[in-house]
């Protein structure tokens, strides 16, 4: 059973004249283990699939279950509690508290999540990884915006959600690092038997992949 699911997803902006489809019956499902790849140029509705997939924002028709929940079911409390629990996301714009330092940042993560996140060593061997152990004591406006990405991903991970959901999580990357980033991704699939999911316009990141979809004008097809 996928631990993650979109059926027959439509998505519309506007009006009249001024009517966007975003999205256009889109359907997805992704299991534990794998890392899918969705690829797409700018405007393709990447984000808004990211959103929609993590309960962010509601689809105008369709469906989205994960772990066997109908998130349109839910309660508003539900669905908080739901994605505080089982996904992990990785956003554009990094959402890191410009007020905190970089150790804070997840000391806030164990205030509002105060059990099942990683344990000491498992945490400390991931900023290792990510080349950000050293960083802790720096506040994001002190770091480079590569360095803001990976204290994004490490957070993301650091709860140990079921479901992680990256948009563009290698866009301020150089190749090296792409491929730190690809790898332990790929890891965190299949070691920890976590469903990743993906959205970016990095080809880089193919080689990593278990499944690749192509999103282009609102409309997904499977191309591995």
């Amino acid at each position: 059973m996928a631990v993650i699911e979109l059926k027959n997803i439509n998505k519309t902006f506007g009006e009249g004249i001024g009517r966007v489809q975003v999205l256009d019956n889109v359907n997805f499902s992704a299991d534990r283990g794998q890392l899918s790849l969705i690829l797409g140029p700018s405007g393709s509705g990447k984000s808004t699939f990211l959103t929609i997939a993590g309960g962010l924002q509601t689809p105008s028709s369709g469906s989205v279950t994960v772990e066997g929940k109908r998130l349109g079911k839910l309660t508003s409390k539900d669905r908080d509690q739901l994605r505080l629990n089982k996904i992990g996301f990785v956003l554009q714009s990094y959402n890191l508290l410009p007020y905190l330092s970089v150790a804070d940042q997840f000391v806030l993560v164990r205030k509002v999540k105060k059990t099942g996140n990683l344990p000491d060593a498992e945490f400390q061997r991931l900023l290792t990884e990510l080349g950000i152990a050293d960083l802790t004591k720096h506040f994001p406006d002190e770091l480079s915006g590569g360095q803001n990405q990976r204290v994004a991903i490490a957070r993301a991970l650091y709860p140990n959600p079921e479901i992680v959901l990256a948009d563009e999580p290698t866009a301020a990357l150089d190749s090296d690092r792409v491929k730190v980033v690809g790898a332990l991704l790929k890891q965190m699939a299949q070691n920890h038997h976590k469903a990743i999911v993906v959205v970016t316009h990095d080809l880089r990141l193919r080689e990593f992949a278990d499944h690749v979809y192509q999103l282009m004008d609102g409309k997904m097809i499977q191309e591995k």
